[in-house]
């Protein structure tokens, strides 16, 4: 099969596709790969790193969407790139369709059979193509709330960790999954005081006993919720449903109950955000302020440490991109963890969830 990688065009997004090791497993395997000429200088690879391992570059993203029978990217395909899809090509990328009815309509309109990496499953229920992601993410969640704590950016002035005879950053987490595992574990590693939210009785259990006390751990209700936002310095979301929409944890009037200049940082945003408050933001311009409240909302976070998230991603998505290169769309029948990957296929939507909240 001939895969085509793009430079990735969304404002701020320095990953790619298949790093140049990635590249290589493909071609190892018998098939040809294309790749834009500077895909891969965002993670300080050159066009001669791909062609050492018999990629060959074209000179434009054209080039690639007309010749692969499968593009492979980092995030969802911006609308001058979806129109260039076609019937009987494959697309394996993030998409996080559910908050983007205009993007699931230019997908069903090209043809393409559409994967989504944050939708593909493994054996224990888990997203694997989504997980090392939202492990970079959920780190760089307590990052981004302590620059946005500072004065300078708007903040409250509070440091993360504190000073003796300072209390230490009040940090909740909405959410015990990866990205809040991760999350509270930057946020504890910091010295801040963490709670963590869940609904899984057993999560809080696992989390309880994987931090030793060093979280407090609080099942979610609204009222729970409402007393923690009481006293935060930053909220972290963290919440996911797979496919679905993020529900709207804080509702706008619950603000007031926070402290002037406390910090909201929405991890969830690109499945439409766990705030009611949300809205996509990027590196350039990070954060705003609703109602007193600093909001980070930036959509693709682990693009701002492409480096680290291509590699992570790579590994991930190897095994599941070799199997569509080899048996093209019949390798979601013959996976059943990679047919709930399958979005988007001869002009419907085939995911259940995603087609519930895009009421489609």
């Amino acid at each position: 099969m001939l895969v085509g990688v793009p430079k990735e065009i969304k404002p701020q997004e320095f990953r790619v596709g298949l790093t140049p090791e990635a590249a290589r497993e493909y071609v190892s395997a018998g098939h040809s790969v294309i790749i834009e000429t500077g895909a891969g200088l965002g993670i300080d690879k050159t066009d001669d790193d791909y062609r050492q391992i018999g990629a060959e570059i074209v000179d434009s993203a054209e080039e690639v969407f007309a010749r692969a029978e499968m593009v492979v990217k980092v995030k969802e395909p911006q609308p001058n790139e979806w129109v260039q899809l076609r019937e009987n090509q494959i697309l394996f990328t993030y998409l996080h369709l559910a908050p983007d009815p205009d993007q699931a309509r230019g997908l069903m309109e090209s043809g393409v059979s559409a994967i989504a990496y944050e939708t593909v499953t493994d054996a224990k229920g888990g997203l694997p193509l989504l997980a090392p992601m939202s492990e970079v993410a959920g780190r760089l969640s307590i990052e981004a709330g302590a620059q946005a704590l500072r004065a300078s950016n708007g903040g409250r002035g509070t440091l993360m960790g504190g000073v003796p005879g300072v209390l230490p950053a009040r940090v909740v987490v909405l959410g015990g999954g990866v990205v809040g595992t991760q999350a509270a574990r930057m946020a504890v590693g910091l010295g801040a005081n963490v709670e963590i939210f869940d609904r899984s009785l057993p999560r809080l259990r696992q989390l309880d006993e994987m931090f030793q006390g060093r979280v407090s751990t609080r099942y979610s209700t609204a009222g729970t919720i409402e007393q923690a936002l009481a006293t935060a310095d930053v909220v972290v979301g963290a919440v996911l449903i797979p496919g679905a929409s993020a529900p709207h944890l804080v509702p706008r009037e619950d603000l007031k109950l926070m402290k002037n200049r406390a910090v909201l940082v929405d991890v969830a945003i690109d499945q439409g955000g766990c705030f009611e408050t949300s809205k996509p933001t990027t590196h350039q311009e990070p954060t705003y302020e609703v109602d007193g409240i600093i909001h980070y909302c930036v959509a693709n976070m682990p693009g701002a440490v492409p480096l680290t998230s291509s590699y992570a991603l790579n590994n991930a998505t190897l095994p599941f991109g070799l199997a569509l290169a080899k048996h093209g769309v019949e390798a979601c029948k013959m996976d059943p963890h990679l047919k709930p990957g399958l979005n988007v296929h001869q002009g419907k939507i085939v995911n259940e969830a995603v087609a519930e909240s895009l009421n489609f």
